[in-house]
């Protein structure tokens, strides 16, 4: 087999094209909660801590001279990275834990039985009448 072929079979494949479009709505659905907490999330928390803008805080290792900018450290911009991966991670979650209730709900919901057939009656009204004869 032609590594062509090969390389063909596989990129046609159901779970490839599935992952890819998984990647392209995660891609989408990450600048949707960037925005969120930056614009949303963020600004709320910064007015209860005094104002503080964490992108903004960062150490300065070295001073910048003439045209160089300086040297620093921008931990700021960690610490908002770690609070979008908290509300990313809880947001995941949430949505997880609905999936899996919903699936429970749906598991334990007891099936009723179909109603017997036609010819399942008449066997059983066949039966009931032999068993009267004896």
């Amino acid at each position: 087999m032609s590594i062509v072929k090969e390389f063909k079979e596989f990129a046609v494949k159901g779970n490839v094209v599935d992952m890819a479009v998984g990647i392209i709505i995660g891609a989408a659905f990450a600048k949707i909660v960037s925005s969120f907490v930056g614009d949303v999330i963020m600004p709320p928390i910064g007015v209860m801590l005094g104002g503080v803008d964490f992108s903004q805080l960062a150490i300065i290792v070295k001073e910048g001279v003439d045209k160089k900018p300086p040297v620093l450290i921008s931990y700021g911009k960690f610490i908002q990275t770690l609070i979008d991966f908290t509300i990313i991670a809880f947001a995941i979650f949430a949505a997880v834990k609905a999936i899996n209730t919903m699936k429970k709900k749906e598991a334990a919901a007891p099936e009723v039985p179909p109603a017997p057939t036609r010819e399942e009656i008449l066997l059983a009204e066949i039966r009931d009448l032999l068993k009267g004869n004896r």
